[in-house]
């Protein structure tokens, strides 16, 4: 290794070491180097996001991705909008979410004959996406609904769910108070406990 490159990697190292002592420091947390350097805040400007948005540098973007105001954008997630992926203003798409606005079952399954199939996604105003979740091309997630971790979300989803497995089902409901208090009903009621999604 020449000189230079040799020099840079040094400083590399140095910077990482310094930003992960400080990191640790302040939020006792340890991230990926481009995490680390990277402003999520900055990224989600450059993208065109909503005022407060952020998203991590490991997280994927592809197409037309239009994200609402203090919307989080955790670490590695997949956002497809190559067919027209938008996400409301303050929700929380946790770590490791995918949210696929496309398939390329028929194009893998005839071999290549067929074409990829494109369909958009909405994810509402204050939602939460639990951690490994992924939603399937053609999805709405309604307002103020909860995606539980690890569910594969096929069908659109009421406003006020909670929804979870995989397929996922909904399995209770959101109820929000007029001062913003939060209360999660799970089992029986107007969104019962393995009621169907909606087509």
């Amino acid at each position: 290794m020449s000189e230079r490159p040799a020099a840079l990697l040094q400083e590399l190292r140095q910077l990482y070491d310094a930003q992960t002592a400080r990191l640790r420091a302040e939020h006792q947390r340890s991230v990926p180097f481009g995490d680390l350097v990277s402003d999520r805040w900055a990224r989600a400007r450059t993208l065109g996001f909503g005022e407060g948005a952020s998203i991590y540098d490991s997280a994927l973007v592809i197409g037309e991705v239009s994200v609402g105001e203090r919307t989080w954008i955790g670490p590695h997630t997949v956002l497809d909008g190559s067919g027209g992926l938008t996400i409301g203003d303050t929700c929380s798409i946790s770590a490791g979410v995918q949210l696929y606005t496309h398939d390329s079952v028929a194009w893998a399954l005839s071999g290549g004959r067929a074409e990829y199939v494109r369909e958009p996604v909405h994810i509402g105003d204050h939602c939460y996406i639990g951690p490994l979740s992924v939603i399937a091309k053609g999805v709405t997630i309604g307002a103020h609904s909860l995606v539980a971790a690890n569910s594969v979300v096929t069908r659109s989803v009421a406003p006020f769910s909670i929804v979870g497995g995989a397929p996922a089902r909904v399995i209770g409901r959101v109820e929000l108070t007029a001062t913003g208090e939060v209360t999660l009903h799970y089992g029986n009621g107007p969104a019962g406990e393995g009621e169907a999604l909606r087509d």
